[in-house]
């Protein structure tokens, strides 16, 4: 069965606090940890290249430890942090052969070495992620809204146009996000539960039922955890006149 991110959530909270639930999410992912390693390397870990694999193993256990829901899709999250602990190995140790030392002085008068002389790619290689995970997360959430027959452009076309609107959609929002139980209905079968909400919310049932597909849509984001998704979707700004920018 494929597991969707919702799933790899789950157990990675659980995997917080519990060893044995984190030895065994490394061992499901250990395809995925040695494969973001190979794309770093350009090259099989076997190959002389053992203590890579380890730090990249290192790095997926501390995102278990540090991930956060807002911080997005778990999986590119990890890739990230990865590829960012290596960047920092490579910087800071010895390679194998006759590669010279990243600590060699260049400049003993000021005390410089080669480290000191080479760009650092981080933020470069920072913007490439994160356009990788925006790409993810939206091939990711479009799957989950075609469950439900819903598409992009259904939501674009279904978002609130007046101000009043969209404050009343907030509203619901606000409230559901109060109600993990409900999250949780609209998450599992794609329809709003329009008598709870609308009573939490204090949002008139009409209302709702025209903004239903861009309901559905940011109360799925907000469930599981697409904070680039949600943002877009959630950073409406009406322009003078009650208009949506």
């Amino acid at each position: 069965m494929v597991q969707t991110d919702h799933d790899i959530v789950r157990q990675v909270y659980a995997a917080k606090t519990d060893t044995d639930a984190a030895d065994d999410l490394i061992r499901q992912y250990m395809g995925f940890i040695r494969s973001e390693t190979i794309k770093f390397i350009h090259t099989a870990p076997e190959n002389g290249h053992e203590d890579e694999l380890s730090i990249a193993m290192l790095a997926f256990y501390e995102c278990i430890l540090n991930y956060e829901k807002g911080r997005g899709a778990f999986l590119p999250y990890a890739a990230r942090a990865i590829k960012n602990r290596l960047i920092d190995y490579y910087r800071t140790e010895r390679r194998h052969g006759t590669v010279i030392s990243l600590h060699t002085p260049v400049d003993e008068e000021e005390g410089r070495t080669l480290l000191d002389t080479l760009p650092d790619t981080r933020d470069e290689i920072e913007r490439l992620e994160t356009r990788q995970a925006s790409q993810q997360e939206i091939a990711e959430f479009g799957s989950q809204l075609a469950r439900f027959g819903i598409s992009f452009s259904d939501v674009a076309d279904n978002c609130p146009r007046q101000d009043r609107t969209l404050s009343a959609c907030r509203r619901v929002l606000d409230f559901a996000r109060t109600r993990p139980d409900l999250l949780q209905q609209v998450e599992r079968t794609g329809k709003l539960p329009m008598a709870e909400l609308s009573a939490g919310s204090g949002t008139d049932r009409k209302t709702m039922e025209r903004h239903r597909k861009y309901l559905v849509a940011i109360l799925l984001a907000f469930t599981n955890g697409y904070e680039i998704i949600r943002g877009h979707l959630y950073r409406l700004s009406p322009a003078k006149g009650g208009q949506r920018q």
